[in-house]
């Protein structure tokens, strides 16, 4: 650990955890690891990249997970060092570690002599990540504190029942000290939840190192010695102990990205920030070109008729082709897909290389926060009611499916592969 933290560098850590979750985003993961699912027209897993890029003093970027290190994974970071002229590197994890238990295993790794902070994030989240503000709050902290953390919190709506899906932050107004800290408390604990991102001092490793032979020492029964989670093994120890410090989330939105429905808000609120941070990945009306309605992204190999409108918020992927009098709107059109004449797809995703037949409707139910309050979140509740009926939702083709002409399907998800024969309503057709 360095004495001078001015002339440290900075490691980031993106978590992706592995194949065995994620299951609520199938059939979409059958195709892509969900870090990789594009939004907005990119990788997800992009955009914290991008965030992280912006910081001073980078290093290096660690993505690490238990999925197997393949072609689709390597090629991604070989395409992310070029684009971003950075180092970034993949480390897998032998089994499933929690979300501390790989930056533990990985410590000689990842803390170098000169490592000044790891910034770490989830990368199921969604959000313009505000980590220049964190490091300067970490900075700040340190200067009389050294061994200070900073964990990123958002506030959300105090009736909601976010609470009980992410950690519970009770902090002081004046300090941003983290007072009191709850892994997904039963009951409400905090209007402030846990967003999934945090700045940590080079001590953290030592303080893991000490929750992991404590947990041993107390005789918690697991099959996985390394099995760490920040949220209960290491945040509710530390708050209260001048060592844990929050900042507020208000300057972007927030969300985790658990299910279909949530990607395409997701996507909504990523094009939307183009507007003030990459406006140039959005199209605009010209003449002869497709009628554009808000914010749209079109791959630059996509073909477009000149017929077809499009938006507001929808992503178009490469190689696809939009028809005549095609209309798209809060959707997510994926690399090689094919709408013909007349089709119209709302509130869906269209899965890799799928065919929407000459007027057919393609439609979802909208999957949104509750409007009423200004904090809510996009909730990522079960596919189904408790009495066993699939929960209205957004549209999901996966990969290579045919959908004929003249046919209507709604509220439906539709495995890979698949041809229908006509219409559908409410159904999971495997």
């Amino acid at each position: 650990m360095v004495d001078d933290k001015s002339t440290g560098k900075v490691k980031a850590v993106i978590l992706v955890a592995g194949p065995q979750k994620g299951t609520r985003f199938r059939p979409l993961s059958l195709e892509v690891p969900k870090p990789l699912f594009p939004v907005a027209g990119k990788p997800l897993l992009e955009h914290h990249i991008s965030s992280c890029c912006k910081l001073p003093d980078l290093e290096e970027i660690i993505i690490l997970g238990f999925y197997q290190s393949n072609d689709t994974i390597l090629r991604f970071i070989d395409d992310m060092k070029r684009q971003y002229k950075t180092s970034i590197r993949y480390l897998q994890e032998y089994q499933p570690l929690g979300t501390a238990g790989g930056l533990y295993h990985f410590r000689d790794q990842i803390v170098t002599a000169n490592t000044k902070a790891i910034v770490v994030i989830h990368a199921d989240i969604f959000c313009v990540l505000p980590l220049t503000k964190m490091m300067e709050m970490f900075s700040s902290k340190n200067e009389n504190n050294a061994g200070s953390h900073i964990v990123l919190g958002t506030q959300v709506h105090q009736t909601s029942s976010n609470h009980s899906e992410h950690g519970n932050i009770v902090l002081d107004n004046n300090t941003f000290e983290v007072n009191h800290y709850v892994e997904k408390p039963e009951s409400f604990v905090s209007a402030i939840i846990n967003c999934g991102t945090y700045v940590f001092h080079p001590s953290v490793v030592e303080s893991l190192g000490e929750v992991y032979r404590n947990t041993r020492d107390d005789g918690e029964q697991t099959s996985n010695r390394e099995l760490l989670f920040f949220g209960k093994h290491l945040f509710t120890k530390m708050a209260g102990r001048g060592k844990l410090f929050c900042h507020l989330l208000k300057e972007s939105f927030w969300g985790s990205m658990k299910s279909a429905g949530s990607a395409i808000y997701a996507n909504r609120r990523y094009l939307d920030s183009y507007k003030t941070n990459d406006g140039q990945q959005l199209v605009q009306n010209e003449p002869g070109k497709p009628e554009i309605v808000g914010d749209v992204f079109i791959h630059p190999t996509a073909t477009v008729h000149p017929t077809a409108k499009l938006g507001p918020n929808v992503s178009i992927g490469s190689n696809c082709v939009i028809g005549p009098g095609a209309r798209v709107k809060e959707s997510i059109i994926l690399d090689g897909a094919d709408l013909r004449e007349n089709c119209c797809v709302l509130y869906s995703i269209i899965g890799w290389r799928c065919l929407v037949g000459a007027w057919s409707r393609i439609e979802g139910t909208p999957h949104e926060p509750n409007p009423n309050f200004a904090h809510a979140l996009v909730t990522n509740e079960s596919l189904f009611h408790a009495d066993g009926h699939l929960i209205p939702s957004v549209t999901v083709l996966g990969c290579n499916v045919i959908i004929p002409r003249e046919v209507i399907v709604l509220n439906c998800i539709v495995l890979p592969h698949k041809e229908l024969s006509g219409s559908y309503k409410n159904q999971i057709i495997l």
